[in-house]
């Protein structure tokens, strides 16, 4: 039996970017299920259709890309997403990441960025632009200690640290990721290193604190 094609759905308000995002996918064997051009849009589109893969503008109408993937993986949607953006900034990036995007691209880097993406993704990874990492983005040539301690954290310890602040178990993330439950291990204690934090409770107590948790945005 031939394999199913990667199915995904495109978020963005302007219709040429999309098309044009619509078209490469299409070029290169995936299903484009749907498209739309706003954020509450974007929520009920990828949360009825559930693709594997969903390419979010950064600046949409209503609602960002930033909290529509906040709001999926509050409700549990195990899709890769990928943020779209013009934006250069760390603090920018940081916050995609943090409310849960598998990749960040820019939206002026080349179609081959993308389709590098989906496939890294895929495989468990968390990716980042080759412009902003070849800029020296997250790069610290002093070495005073970053004003928020979450900038010290990679990707993949920042999607550990949100698994872990929002009650999964090292067992649970291992699947969620694709990896072993001794390598989450190795991520907490890093992550517990950078942050100076020395059990759970104080992790979730520093989550809390700056809003970062499924129970603290709704309170």
């Amino acid at each position: 039996m031939p394999e199913s094609p990667t199915t995904v759905v495109l978020a963005d308000d302007h219709a040429i970017v999309r098309e044009g995002i619509a078209a490469l996918c299409t070029a290169n064997g995936m299903a484009v299920l749907g498209q739309c051009s706003d954020g509450p849009s974007a929520f009920e589109m990828i949360s009825n259709l559930r693709p594997e893969f969903a390419i979010l503008d950064l600046h949409m109408p209503m609602v960002t890309g930033a909290e529509v993937i906040r709001r999926l993986r509050a409700a549990g949607c195990t899709a890769k997403l990928l943020i779209l953006s013009i934006s250069r900034d760390e603090s920018t990036v940081m916050e995609a990441l943090r409310a849960g995007a598998d990749a960040y691209l820019l939206k002026d880097g080349p179609g081959r960025h993308l389709l590098d993406a989906i496939s890294f993704v895929r495989d468990g990874g968390v990716y980042v632009s080759p412009l902003l990492r070849g800029a020296g983005l997250f790069t610290r040539t002093d070495r005073r200690p970053p004003e928020d301690p979450l900038a010290a954290l990679s990707p993949r310890e920042m999607e550990v640290f949100s698994y872990l602040v929002n009650g999964l178990r090292a067992k649970d993330i291992a699947e969620l990721l694709d990896i072993s439950p001794k390598t989450v291990d190795t991520y907490r204690a890093s992550l517990m290193r950078k942050l100076n934090v020395h059990d759970l409770v104080g992790l979730v107590k520093f989550a809390i604190e700056r809003n970062l948790t499924t129970t603290s945005a709704q309170r």
